[in-house]
């Protein structure tokens, strides 16, 4: 998948999302994104809905939060208020993210968002987990031909192929799931990331992992398990508070989530089996077959006096069983690396 300029099969694309971890201060948002930068992101996401365009103002027992969340004991008006990204803010940040080189998006929440951050010629559209299922606004996203990344956390199976053939019917095909688990924070046996593989074959698309777990081990595991897309909440300082602060990661922890993350692509390199240079010259310790006692010419070769030890500088060990009783030609001295020319 192709995010403006950055080419997700060739790099994990890492993306800090900004979520409400700003409360609401502008020059808390833009020190995160500077923050951001410094860390090592790839990309910073923010989010674009107001109360009114997510939910509505009401507080009867449907608008009620008391799932076990950390929300719990509010409205969903009364979070949403807290916790969105003022519209006018918008325009502002991404051009600092972008002077900064990052790229900058949003995830849209109905069709005015969409066509709010269409006049500010964002790269890509990001749909929320809880947005899955509203497949007219994954429509007018993806009618606007722009990389979709679909966060799956509350998600069957049928919701996903749902939301793909949505994609599909406004003839963009740039489709990226993202593993997600829907709990706040997380917990790490909640994870199953190896969902991860499976939904890469099952739907043939990018994949990759919206991760609510505390630390960084998960994201790294994804990599490992071919995710090309991680998104990890930011904070500047989880002391600041917020309705987000719980499951994101201060500067420090996220820098160490990029380290890990680009050395786990070290690791993973490319499926081959072949020899460099380095190993070349390490192969120099490998075994082969040594003269280990003095041979006398016309003396057979026998386990006594041959073996197979380090270096590598004489015959294959493979060779062992045929060369025994085999007679030498001349004398060989203890040390010798054994070639085919010292015996008959």
């Amino acid at each position: 998948m192709i995010i403006e300029n950055f080419d997700t099969d060739k790099k994990v694309f890492i993306i800090a999302e900004l979520s409400a971890n700003h409360n609401q201060n502008f020059q808390t948002a833009i020190d995160s994104i500077k923050a951001i930068k410094e860390c090592g992101a790839d990309a910073v996401k923010l989010q674009t809905y107001t109360p009114d365009t997510i939910t509505i103002d009401c507080d009867n027992e449907y608008f009620q939060i008391k799932q076990g969340t950390i929300w719990d004991g509010t409205t969903l008006y009364q979070l949403y208020q807290k916790a969105y990204t003022p519209w006018d803010w918008q325009p502002e940040l991404k051009k600092i993210a972008e002077e900064l080189g990052l790229v900058c998006f949003s995830s849209p929440f109905d069709k005015t968002a969409v066509d709010f951050l269409e006049n500010m010629n964002v790269p890509a559209y990001k749909i929320a987990s809880f947005e899955i299922t509203d497949i007219p606004l994954i429509e007018y996203a993806a009618s606007k031909g722009k990389p979709m990344i679909i966060s799956t956390g509350i998600a069957t199976e049928e919701d996903i192929r749902d939301a793909i053939d949505a994609c599909k019917r406004m003839n963009n095909d740039q489709i990226a799931l993202l593993k997600c688990t829907s709990s706040y924070p997380a917990p790490i046996e909640d994870a199953n990331l190896n969902t991860i593989p499976y939904m890469k074959e099952k739907f043939n698309t990018a994949v990759g992992l919206s991760d609510h777990t505390m630390g960084t081990v998960a994201p790294v595991v994804a990599v490992a398990l071919g995710a090309r897309i991680i998104e990890k909440h930011f904070i500047l300082d989880r002391n600041l508070g917020g309705p987000d602060s719980a499951f994101s990661l201060e500067p420090a922890e996220f820098k160490n989530m990029v380290e890990g993350i680009r050395n786990a692509e070290k690791a993973l390199g490319k499926a081959a089996i072949e020899i460099n240079e380095k190993i070349k010259k390490s192969r120099t310790f490998a075994r082969s077959l040594f003269v280990v006692k003095d041979i006398k010419a016309g003396e057979p070769l026998t386990e006594e006096n041959v073996r197979s030890i380090r270096p590598s500088h004489g015959l294959h060990p493979k060779y062992l069983k045929q060369i025994l009783g085999r007679k030498a030609k001349t004398d060989i001295k203890k040390g010798t690396p054994l070639k085919w020319e010292l015996f008959e």
